[in-house]
């Protein structure tokens, strides 16, 4: 007690201050452990508009690399992003992955997308993603006419030519496939709207043959049920992978700027709802990493949208299609399009 005493009461309460100080730090130390503890991302979940068989090894990959499990709702792209406009913030959703623009379209004019920073998907060329970078391409495809060559001898050069007689019954379309969905849009944006319900009216009449998925189409293709169809270029090498051999069809590509040879892409974005949105990064600059890209050329058949990177065996490059000028922005506008097909009797 008497040392107490004769410490000035300044000394005291600056001694005070410190063990205060002191004891504040151990409190901040471990509240930011736990809170680093509490935040560190387990799991994130993604809704895909990939099939599970095309995507899913990829998706392994980053697991393996992460240690991140991803929780995955596979559908079709149009239905899973009229899924996240319906749960709007509430989504549980981190990531949607989409087979086509306009679906990422949809979901970005509602706002429901976090912008994605530069230093991300780097490589990923402006043109295949969203103007404020809402979403990011992953891969390319482009829209062909599959064909039996021993059957049509004389080949369309514009789709407006499907509407002739020389292919009366035999044309295939998926109507309900979210690329013929996304093309027919193009359609609607460039020509109008009443040329496009001619079109696809004139079709109808010609005897067009309607099928779920744009493989069956040259799965028909390949056993005479009908003899061309409106695809996108890898379904030829897929459905010759899945049979083990060379089936009666090719790829053909319409005359350079018609619509039939649109390039599409598929993207991905990260939901503004997430609350996991640093790792989801993570996850897209995986899918859009060279070595990644790389892979779904040689596995898949896609394109890659990094430019340094070859085109798929026995295809032209990106920049040789002969591809409108379409800004896949415009794609989003996908609803309009399926009220039309209903309103012509193809939905």
């Amino acid at each position: 007690m008497l040392r107490n005493s004769l410490i000035p009461d300044s000394l005291l309460s600056m001694r005070k201050i410190r063990n205060l100080g002191f004891i504040s730090f151990l409190l901040l130390t471990l509240t930011t452990a736990c809170s680093t503890a509490d935040t560190q991302v387990s799991e994130l979940t993604i809704y895909s508009g990939r099939s599970e068989e095309f995507i899913a090894p990829f998706f392994q990959i980053w697991q393996q690399q992460s240690g991140i499990k991803l929780n995955v709702r596979y559908g079709d792209s149009a239905e899973l992003a009229a899924q996240i406009l319906e749960e709007g913030k509430n989504s549980p959703a981190d990531l949607f992955l989409s087979q086509d623009a306009g679906s990422l379209g949809a979901i970005s004019n509602e706002q429901l997308f976090a912008p994605i920073s530069s230093g991300v998907a780097d490589q990923i060329p402006s043109q295949y993603s969203q103007a404020n970078r809402d979403w990011i391409g992953v891969t390319a495809r482009v829209r062909v006419f599959a064909y039996d060559p021993n059957r049509i001898k004389v080949t369309p050069n514009s789709i407006t030519d499907l509407t002739k007689s020389i292919y009366k019954n035999q044309l295939a379309i998926a109507p309900t496939n979210a690329s013929f969905q996304a093309f027919l849009t193009a359609v609607i944006e460039d020509k109008g709207r009443s040329f496009t319900k001619k079109w696809l009216t004139d079709l109808k009449a010609n005897g067009v043959k309607v099928y779920a998925k744009n493989s069956a189409i040259v799965e028909a293709i390949d056993k005479g049920e009908v003899s061309i169809g409106l695809v996108n270029h890898y379904y030829v090498w897929e459905v010759s992978e899945s049979l083990g051999r060379e089936i009666n069809v090719v790829n053909g590509y319409f005359e350079a700027n018609d619509l039939g040879n649109l390039i599409n892409v598929s993207g991905i974005g990260v939901l503004a709802s997430s609350s996991k949105q640093e790792t989801a990064l993570d996850l897209v600059n995986f899918l859009t990493s060279p070595s990644t890209q790389s892979k779904f050329v040689s596995d898949t058949h896609e394109y890659s949208l990094i430019s340094t990177i070859s085109p798929p065996k026995d295809l032209p490059s990106l920049s040789q299609v002969g591809a409108p000028n379409i800004d896949l922005e415009v794609l989003k506008n996908i609803r309009g399009t399926q009220d039309l097909l209903i309103e012509v009797g193809l939905l």
